[in-house]
């Protein structure tokens, strides 16, 4: 103040132009007023830029899943590298992270200080500044199909004229190709949603979904890929084959289990070794069991055992909801050939609630179609709908593990 003083005290005094201090005078709230716009156009500009950094961060930090002891010193350092105003002063980033339904609420604050050039000449040498933004990261646990393989063509498709319901759940594949879903002919696949790494084939005419068709997304994580059954020796039947309908207990089955129509099995609760050949039901048979999990596998690691449930099979099967396969009802050994083919072909009336986990191998899936489906999940290297099918996830009861893509969307 004292400087501007000083600089009109001699426009006032002089008497060779009186009209230059009235007009000096009557500039000063025009000057003061183009002055005060161009700083505030200024820190507008750095609001907007802060805002924009700021919401960037939030995005990269619920990406990372940074825990709550990290969670100040990486915001500030996201914010940092996407900042880049000059000049302004005092920038400093907070954040905190909240619970959810089905997942985690982040909320990030910026503030600093934007100087001022004209404004400070009336005592006000900067503006402050401040945003927020909060960032919401959702795993929702309903997905009920999952396609592990990287880079398949047609990893999950729909085959014939099937009608496949996925009831209030979602479809995911983690194929990369451009046709890693690939709905042909008269097929329909409907689905709560559908995301897939690469793209979708016939999208428009075969795939319909409520939330939509997620393409470019990133590879959902194996649910099971941590679970391993116990080990196993001898042999406590070999090629068994019952003539009448019967009920077995847990054991190794050396050449796998064959039902012939007529005949109806049940299993008492524990876990069953498909060591070699494969377990096969036919027509008009009937296969059943509470709390049962039935492992593809070979001792020898050759011939390892495969599956074949035929048409009109009668199949009821849930999984234990304890212990090291709890909410498995079909379990195929990772070094089982990869693509090898799983026939669960039973349709209506064949129900096997959890999850079918072959992790490599090819499963071919049609059932459920009539029946009270409530829970089933089948993950494999690629997956095929070749008949009617319906498939639900209210999996609470069974213990099944959750899957889904993280959706991270700003809310403010």
């Amino acid at each position: 103040m004292s400087s501007l003083r000083n600089t009109l005290t001699p426009f006032f005094k002089a008497r060779d132009g009186a009209v230059a201090p009235i007009l000096v005078f009557a500039a000063i709230p025009l000057l003061a007023t183009v002055g005060a716009a161009v700083d505030y156009s200024r820190a507008s500009n750095a609001r907007a830029t802060m805002q924009a950094a700021l919401d960037a961060s939030g995005l990269a930090l619920a990406k990372q899943n940074v825990s709550a002891d990290a969670l100040a010193q990486a915001a500030q350092s996201y914010f940092n590298a996407n900042f880049l105003v000059a000049g302004m002063s005092e920038v400093h980033v907070t954040a905190s992270a909240g619970a959810i339904s089905g997942g985690t609420s982040l909320t990030l604050s910026a503030a600093g200080s934007e100087p001022t050039t004209f404004m400070r000449m009336v005592g006000y040498s900067a503006f402050p500044i401040s945003v927020t933004t909060k960032v919401i990261r959702i795993a929702d646990g309903l997905g009920c199909v999952l396609a592990l393989n990287p880079s398949a063509s047609a990893s999950i498709t729909g085959q014939g004229s099937p009608s496949v319901s996925l009831t209030g759940c979602s479809l995911y594949d983690d194929s990369s190709s451009p046709t890693a879903v690939t709905v042909g002919g008269s097929a329909k696949i409907s689905a709560l949603s559908v995301g897939v790494v690469g793209g979708v084939s016939n999208a428009n005419n075969g795939l319909i979904t409520d939330q939509g068709i997620m393409t470019g997304m990133g590879p959902i994580a194996d649910p099971y890929a941590d679970v391993n059954y116990p080990s196993f020796s001898g042999c406590d039947q070999r090629n068994y084959k019952p003539k009448a309908s019967t009920t077995i207990s847990p054991g190794v089955y050396c050449g796998g289990i064959s039902i012939n129509a007529g005949v109806a099995l049940t299993l008492n609760p524990g876990i069953y070794y498909m060591d070699g050949g494969a377990l096969t039901v036919n027509g008009g048979a009937t296969l059943s069991g509470t709390g049962v999990t039935i492992v593809f596998t070979s001792k020898s690691n050759n011939n390892y055992a495969t599956a074949t449930i035929n048409g009109n099979a009668t199949v009821n099967l849930t999984p234990p909801i304890a212990g090291p396969t709890a909410g498995i009802s079909m379990f195929g050994d990772r070094a089982m050939p990869l693509g090898t083919t799983i026939k669960l072909n039973g349709g209506s009336t064949q129900y096997i609630g959890g999850a079918i986990y072959f992790p490599t191998g090819n499963v071919q899936y049609a059932g459920g179609a009539d029946t009270s489906t409530s829970c089933t999940q089948i993950i494999g290297d690629t997956v095929t709908f070749v008949g009617n099918s319906a498939v639900a996830v209210n999996c609470s009861s069974y213990k099944t593990r959750p899957f889904s893509a993280l959706v991270v969307r700003l809310v403010q």
